[in-house]
Parts: C-alpha cells; structure tokens; sequence
C-alpha cells in the first residue's frame, strides 16, 4: 500500500480469501457496499446506485461520532462482473472540487482474489496518506464481509 508515483494517486493492494465473484458483488450491491466502504466511524448513506455502465450513484459517509457528512458521487464507467470495475467520484459542495477515478482490478488466486485499487485524481486538500488510511480501514471491513463461508 503506497502513494504511485502520478500526481494524487493511491494504489492498494490486497488478497482477500474469497472468491472474485464474491468481492466484486460486495462492490455492486448498495447494502454490502454501505457495510464496508465507509471507514471506522463513519455510516453510509446511499440514496441513488445503479451499477450498470453509465449508471450513477450517489451517497454521504456521516461520522457517526459528530453527525457531519460529506456527500459524493460519480458514474461507473466499466463494469466486468468477476473482473474490474471503474467509476468516477466527486464530492458534494463545499467539498473539494475535482473529479476523481477509482479502478478495482480483480484476479483469481489460488487462495481466493487478489484485489488491486487505485484512486486517481485526488484533490490537493486531501492528504494522501489519509486516502491510504481510509482505503485500508474499508478493505478490512470488505474482508470481514466476504472471506466467511457461512452455510445456506
């Protein structure tokens, strides 16, 4: 997990003991993805997601600590069931302005999936090191979600 060598850029990576079709659900389903994507201590709230290339989605991460929230949104631009997903973030205003580009590159591993994040893109007032930390506290959640094997 490091900051790429592109201006405003995280990369992640990471293998999760679950199958790719598994992961990539936990990215397309809005209740899976409201579960895991927020970070320690903050709640999703979606109120528009159809992940369809060319769909949008929209949703808030509110600190459950404070109750302030900062909203977002964006388009998804590549959807490959199993494989990769691509879509774009802006946040609401006031937030900071630009458009960002998150790519999920998915690979089929002898113990499961191993997952390669990038989010490109991102606004000078946000410290990278802190995109890092955020990412890395959600893929932990996603592991949690998608590695048990809990029967019917």
């Amino acid at each position: 997990m490091s900051s790429d060598t592109s201006p405003r850029t995280v990369t992640l990576h990471r293998v999760l003991r679950a199958p790719p079709r598994r992961v990539y659900s936990a990215f397309v389903d809005a209740h899976a993805l409201a579960r895991w994507l927020p970070p320690y201590g903050f709640l999703a709230e979606i109120d528009q997601f159809d992940p369809v290339v060319g769909g949008r989605f929209h949703m808030a991460f509110r600190n459950f600590g404070t109750g302030s929230r900062h909203g977002f949104g964006g388009e998804f631009l590549e959807l490959e069931p199993g494989r990769r997903l691509r879509y774009t973030d802006r946040f609401d205003p006031p937030g900071p302005s630009g458009l960002l580009e998150v790519t999920i590159d998915l690979q089929e591993v002898v113990c499961g999936t191993e997952l390669r994040a990038s989010q490109s893109g991102i606004p000078a007032g946000i410290p990278l090191e802190m995109c890092l930390l955020g990412w890395q506290e959600s893929l932990a959640q996603l592991a949690r979600l998608v590695e048990p094997e809990i029967p019917g």
